[in-house]
């Protein structure tokens, strides 16, 4: 009888099997703790936002708080001075309105000067980028819905702890 060199074919299926169960936990791990990094990323910005409106309304005190996030954020900061359509405070993409993977709105603004502002972060895919909703206003604290969508801010949604 001669030697025989290499692993069986049932020898490779274990090993393949193996492998898909180790992926089949690690999977689940991964997306939650990419959920979870976005959730903290938008929290962030929301607080971001919230002292470049201070600092906006500051420097602008005829027009008040920004009225949308292209304001306060700019294109050509380098080199130039910043004004009240171009006040390079924020970068351009959350000043586009997208940052990993939430979705930020600007709304009412009211008043001249602008008196108030509220802002709302949404999931972009719910449940694949965030699962919870979250919002703040001019009192400059950030609130969270974990179960629906929030249209409003106000004192029904919870402050973060």
């Amino acid at each position: 009888m001669r030697k025989q060199k290499g692993f069986s074919l049932i020898e490779l299926l274990i090993v393949v099997a193996i492998i898909l169960i180790i992926a089949a936990i690690a999977i689940p791990n991964l997306l939650r703790a990419r959920i979870s990094a976005n959730e903290s990323a938008a929290v962030g910005a929301l607080r971001t936002l919230n002292t470049a409106q201070v600092s906006y309304n500051s420097a602008y005190p005829t027009i008040g708080f920004a009225s949308t996030l292209t304001d306060m954020a700019g294109t050509t900061c380098a080199g130039t001075s910043p004004t009240s359509n171009n006040a390079c405070l924020i970068d351009s993409s959350l000043g586009g309105g997208t940052k990993s993977g939430y979705l930020f709105t600007i709304s009412g603004t009211s008043g001249t000067p602008n008196a108030s502002y509220q802002f709302v972060a949404s999931p972009v895919g719910v449940n694949q980028t965030g699962v919870r909703y979250f919002c703040s206003f001019s009192d400059g604290v950030v609130r969270v819905n974990p179960s629906a969508s929030i249209s409003t801010c106000d004192g029904t949604v919870l402050p973060m702890n």
